[in-house]
């Protein structure tokens, strides 16, 4: 009995101490910061992203043949444009307001960053789109960006490729919303249009809930999340 009694207590107190030591191997945030730029810069976030694009890409051209008015949506920020110089100047923080004048240092504001159109395409994404015009295929772009916005984003969505595009949503001023809810409503909208949304690609799982399209993919951005 007292053996018995002995390993319940052992049990029990094991139990009692196993989150507290779960918790202690919570990365250290430089280290994480670290690891982000590694990831970066060896090429495997590259990589990670044209995997999904590809497999994108092939439904699409297999899908779009079997549809009247076929679509696909694409999100703006680490799925079509990539904001890496931004980030990085920021130390992966987010500073909404200031200027972004001293590049490659920080700290660089994000409106300014956005509305100076100097992000760069990223390329399977604008192979993807390329691909899905050849196959007639109409792009929406659906952007968590504000409204006030609207010139600089398209300069550089235009700058950079993606210059043939059907529409851009982009979040009216005052709209609060949670970014599923904001996107969700913006599809719908392209759906009553008598589009069928072939697919739906971004890099937040809030780009790709509230349905309103056939497929998603989600490439990487282990960068920043919006809920």
């Amino acid at each position: 009995m007292m053996v018995k009694r002995a390993l319940a207590v052992l049990i029990l107190v094991s139990t009692l101490i196993a989150p507290a030591t779960a918790q202690t191997k919570i990365p250290n945030l430089g280290e994480l910061k670290l690891r982000l730029h590694e990831y970066k810069k060896s090429g495997a976030y590259d990589r990670d992203v044209a995997a999904v694009m590809a497999l994108a890409r092939k439904h699409i051209e297999r899908r779009a043949p079997q549809v009247a008015k076929p679509a696909i949506v694409l999100d703006i920020d680490e799925t079509s444009l990539l904001n890496w110089p931004e980030m990085v100047a920021n130390d992966f923080g987010y500073v909404p307001a200031g200027p972004c004048d001293n590049l490659p240092s920080g700290p660089c504001g994000v409106r300014a960053w956005e509305m100076s159109a100097r992000a760069e395409a990223i390329a399977p994404t604008l192979a993807l789109y390329k691909a899905a015009k050849a196959k007639n295929v109409a792009v929406f772009f659906i952007t968590g960006r504000p409204e006030n916005e609207r010139d600089g984003t398209e300069k550089n969505l235009r700058g950079v490729g993606y210059a043939d595009f059907q529409g851009l949503a982009m979040r009216p001023a005052g709209n609060t919303n949670p970014a599923a809810t904001f996107k969700s409503s913006e599809r719908k909208k392209i759906v009553d249009q008598g589009y069928a949304i072939i697919a739906n690609i971004g890099d937040q799982n809030s780009d790709l809930a509230g349905g309103y399209a056939e497929k998603t993919f989600k490439v990487p951005n282990p960068f920043y999340l919006v809920p």
